[in-house]
């Protein structure tokens, strides 16, 4: 176990030769067992961030670690010139949990959004449609890659590093009229999260995504779900839109895909592989390489095993109804929000402060939408911890 300054050596190695794009907690983790991270110190941490929505099995998952194990001694990777037998069986698997017909293994979610832009507009140049344009949501989060950020829909993020990709048309979350405001003879896709993250944790209204589905199944447009953070069972279905029975044309997913492994996927309908990406239109180096995709199978294994879904609809009342209190208990705690283990704490004070608070408590937690305390704990969570969080944040919030 190491003392403060090996950990601060730790923080200052790191500020010195690492690209200073995070604004970094002051901890350094060493290791982690089932829903606690633990620091070089040995301090304790019961982790209601999950690596943002990532390690849905928590930590040291035994039939887990041995899958990785065993498919490193065996390939790590190979190239896509070259079948496989974990990438095939991962691809069965995640077909049959995401309800979509074809998947396309990616190495994060970025580039599972830029898949899926370039197989909308792939789709719209095989049909010969002329359209190009997509319409994205206000407050929407879909990555940093220059194609992902165009269609992110805060400003902050895109102003920097324009011009970006053109025909990019934003509308209002939740709000149909807007939407159809935007559409155009040239509108090819629609994409939205189907529960905003980043963005201040916002579930999407049903009317709203059966009026998005409605309108482009009258144009022939496509649409497209991120379901990278809130999708693998967040909600209480595997994949959100599953709750909402609209299903996308095209959907965007990582994080807990892999459980911490980097990977990602976009998958898509029989008809949008009909008429999208053919070979040399899109690919990747590592992407859907034996290893990740070895843990994306065993993760879906898990899943059904341990019933993980069901547990994320047993544990959501009680989640709610605990954070519920505390709305009820702190003038400064104005508002509850989300679905399933996607939860989040409206504040009227600096959300930093509160997360910095809990952290000295022994608590992760982090923000979403400036003013947002978010919480994604791993999906293994009981009522104990639950429980113990509350406690943990309840000093958090009364400092």
């Amino acid at each position: 176990m190491e003392n403060n300054q090996g950990n601060k050596n730790y923080i200052e190695k790191a500020e010195q030769f690492l690209v200073h794009t995070y604004n970094r907690y002051p901890i350094v983790l060493d290791h982690g067992e089932g829903v606690y991270l633990y620091d070089r110190n040995g301090e304790k941490y019961l982790d209601f961030a999950a690596g943002i929505a990532v390690c849905s099995l928590g930590y040291s998952h035994e039939g887990y670690k041995n899958a990785l194990k065993e498919q490193a001694e065996k390939l790590l990777h190979v190239s896509n010139l070259f079948y496989t037998a974990p990438t095939a069986d991962a691809a069965e698997k995640l077909k049959k949990a995401s309800g979509m017909d074809r998947v396309f293994f990616t190495n994060s979610g970025t580039e599972a959004i830029e898949g899926a832009l370039k197989a909308a507009r792939k789709y719209a140049y095989t049909k010969q449609s002329g359209r190009f344009e997509f319409v994205a949501m206000n407050h929407s989060f879909h990555g940093r890659s220059m194609g992902a950020v165009s269609v992110t829909g805060t400003e902050s993020y895109r102003t920097p590093f324009e011009p970006l990709v053109s025909g990019v048309r934003f509308a209002r979350y939740n709000d149909l009229e807007s939407v159809k405001a935007q559409i155009t003879d040239k509108t090819c896709a629609i994409i939205l999260e189907t529960l905003q993250g980043e963005g201040g944790i916002y579930p999407a209204e049903p009317i709203f995504l059966e009026g998005l589905r409605k309108i482009c199944d009258e144009q022939d447009i496509l649409l497209i779900f991120d379901e990278i953070q809130c999708g693998m069972g967040r909600t209480g279905s595997m994949f959100a839109w599953q709750d909402y029975e609209v299903k996308p044309d095209l959907m965007c997913m990582a994080k807990a895909i892999g459980n911490g492994v980097p990977v990602g996927a976009f998958a898509m309908t029989e008809k949008v592989a009909e008429y999208s990406l053919k070979p040399g239109d899109h690919g990747t180096t590592y992407g859907g390489n034996p290893f990740v995709c070895a843990a994306v199978s065993k993760v879906l294994d898990i899943f059904e095993e341990e019933k993980i879904v069901e547990h994320v609809k047993e544990i959501t009342p009680y989640l709610e109804g605990k954070l519920e209190e505390l709305v009820e208990e702190f003038e400064t705690v104005k508002e509850r929000r989300g679905k399933g283990l996607m939860q989040g704490l409206v504040l009227e004070r600096p959300v930093g402060e509160v997360i910095s608070n809990a952290q000295k408590e022994g608590l992760l937690v982090i923000s979403a939408g400036g003013n947002v305390l978010r919480m994604v704990p791993p999906l293994i969570i009981e009522k104990e911890h639950v429980d113990e969080m509350i406690e943990k944040l309840k000093k958090a919030l009364a400092a």
